[in-house]
């Protein structure tokens, strides 16, 4: 008999951790190969954790509404043949299942980093808070005890303490007492005993908890603007090219391809050749480093039934022509509001888009989709009167015109490359060819 852990599959460089929600296998239940032991969600999608082995489930290790961070070990199964446990390395059939990295593996790998941390008397200090090595060796050289260090507010995952969080708290320690400083005063504002007296309810009021996507998606939002420094610049298009050639070639589209064309894959046309004229846009930050992407994976902001916000992914969208655009933006879409998307369908995005017009906004001003730099939102197509420039003289005429609102992370793209990236799409929309075929 051997032992297999079943551990939280990777989903994605935005995705740290998933909320049990379910256990679709009890303790001594017998399971099959890929069949599904426990339901997850995340704030971008719920989805199930297969089974890469057959055998019985002798222990589940997280609780329904628990929070687990990847790689963490889920449940045990023991199977009748001899399983290698470190066998959860290898990819799944499920393409929920992207081969996890534990973070035991990750500790290992980086020890000759801590090893000098080790030597410190700080360390024989109990703590259950999790450091990378390099925030120990900061730590180290700074004098700062782990128990100091277990006071220093984390805005990581889960309450991590990253590199800038406690570069921080040393520029703050170098100007105050040391006592003073290393109040646990992040641990009072978190009680919620402390926060603010219970609300009490007034006449024709109604108390309605979130939803579980809700709460991860208001949390997501919020770290976002705590991460980003965002700005925003604002252009307006006139599409009105676009709109002729749209309405005179949907109908024989739909008939030909089977698919609608809507302006969402033409704007994401758009969209895809600017990111390939400024790949500067197509980036994230990583600590003091930029990422730069060389595929460009269009997100697709989307509204659900329910309120909530999902973001599905178009892999390498420069790549595709706009019958396969149109094909895929229509897809996603669809799946999107059945709840039938794959967790590889909403994760290593690069970009986002936005249509806020379909509501009827003619503008907006979007939170960035981590770890981005930039999310764009197309508003509402709107008929107005505007000049028009011939060689005989200008004219009055009625033109179809859209904003265009470029969100963008201030700390690496400056107000030239965001105004350029939002100015190449304009020029890319209102220089549209309507002799064009598809």
């Amino acid at each position: 008999m051997a032992k297999f852990e079943l551990r939280l599959p990777k989903m994605g460089e935005s995705v740290a951790e998933a909320t049990i929600t379910g256990w679709l296998k009890q303790v001594g239940d017998h399971i099959s190969i890929d069949e599904a032991v426990v339901e997850i969600a995340t704030d971008k999608v719920d989805s199930e954790v297969p089974s890469e082995v057959s055998g019985i489930l002798v222990s589940q290790l997280f609780a329904v509404d628990q929070v687990a961070p990847v790689g963490a070990v889920l449940a045990i199964i023991e199977t009748a043949d001899q399983v290698d446990s470190t066998a959860t390395s290898t990819p799944l059939a499920s393409p929920v299942a992207a081969a996890p990295v534990s973070a035991e593996a990750v500790e290992l790998a980086m020890a000759p980093l801590a090893s000098v941390t080790a030597e410190s008397p700080a360390s024989t200090i109990s703590t259950d808070r999790f450091y990378s090595p390099l925030v120990k060796n900061i730590a180290k050289e700074e004098n700062i005890s782990l128990e100091e260090l277990s006071e220093v507010p984390g805005t990581g995952a889960g309450g991590r303490l990253t590199k800038a969080d406690l570069m921080d708290y040393i520029a703050q320690r170098g100007q105050a007492p040391e006592k003073a400083v290393a109040q646990p005063v992040q641990k009072t504002i978190a009680d919620p005993s402390t926060t603010a007296e219970p609300l009490v309810l007034g006449v024709g009021q109604e108390r309605i908890p979130m939803s579980r996507m809700g709460k991860l998606v208001a949390q997501h939002m919020v770290k976002s603007v705590q991460t980003s420094a965002h700005v925003q610049s604002f252009v307006e298009v006139d599409v009105t090219r676009v709109v002729n050639w749209r309405n005179k070639v949907k109908a024989a589209f739909e008939q030909r391809e089977g698919e609608k064309l809507t302006f969402t894959p033409i704007f994401m046309e758009a969209v895809a050749h600017a990111l390939k004229k400024y790949p500067m846009m197509n980036i994230s930050v990583d600590e003091d480093d930029i990422i730069v992407k060389k595929n460009i994976n269009l997100g697709m902001a989307a509204a659900l039934p329910d309120g909530n916000l999902i973001v599905p992914v178009i892999k390498n969208a420069d790549r595709l022509n706009l019958v396969g655009m149109a094909q895929a933006v229509n897809d996603l879409a669809q799946r999107a509001k059945a709840n039938q998307l794959k967790p590889d369908e909403v994760m290593d995005g690069t970009y986002t888009v936005t249509n806020v017009g379909s509501f009827g906004s003619i503008f907006g001003t979007p939170i960035i989709n981590q770890p981005q730099v930039g999310i764009l939102a197309l508003g509402a197509i709107r008929k107005e009167p505007s000049v028009i420039e011939t060689p005989e003289g200008d004219l009055i005429g009625i033109r179809s015109k859209m904003f265009l609102s470029h969100s963008y992370d201030h700390r690496v793209v400056n107000g030239a490359l965001g105004g350029m990236f939002a100015f190449e799409v304009k020029q890319y929309l209102e220089n549209w060819d309507v002799n064009r075929t598809m």
